[in-house]
C-alpha cells in the first residue's frame, strides 16, 4: 500500500484542539455502538472484552486493513494475542470516529500504538 507525500505547508499549519465536550460526545457515541455490536454477546460490552476472532470475523474490517495488518504482521512477527489487540484498537478508533468498517487509516494508527520491542526482544 502506498502512502502519498504529505503537503509541506500542512505540516506547520495551525491545528484547532478539539473541545473536552466534543471528545466525550465521541466517546459516549462509540460506548453506545459498542455495547448495541455486543447486545447478543454475553458479557461482552466493549471491544476490549470482545473475542479476538469475533472481532476479525464480524469487526468490519476492509480488505486493506485487512493487508495492512497482514503485512505489518509478517514483517514485525506479531503474535496472534497482538493481531487481535490490533483489531481491537483498529475498532475502536473506527467508532471513535463513527465509521462502520475498520479502514486502513484506522488499523495504520492501531499499529502505531504498538509498544516497542525491547533489547530482549519481546
Amino acid at each position: 500500500m502506498h502512502v502519498g507525500a504529505v503537503d509541506i505547508g500542512a505540516l506547520g499549519a495551525a491545528r484547532g484542539e478539539e473541545a473536552s465536550a466534543d471528545i466525550r460526545k465521541r466517546v459516549v457515541a462509540a460506548r453506545a455502538r459498542q455495547r448495541e455490536r455486543y447486545v447478543h454477546l454475553g458479557g461482552v460490552r466493549s471491544n476490549a472484552e470482545a473475542p479476538g476472532r469475533w472481532l476479525v470475523a464480524h469487526g468490519s474490517l476492509t480488505s486493506d486493513a485487512c493487508e495492512l495488518l497482514d503485512a505489518a504482521s509478517a514483517r514485525l512477527g506479531i503474535s496472534a494475542r497482538g493481531f487481535h489487540r490490533a483489531v481491537r484498537v483498529a475498532r475502536t478508533i473506527a467508532d471513535l470516529d463513527g465509521a462502520a468498517e475498520i479502514g486502513a487509516s484506522a488499523m495504520a494508527e492501531a499499529l502505531r500504538y504498538r509498544p516497542a520491542a525491547t533489547a530482549a526482544g519481546t
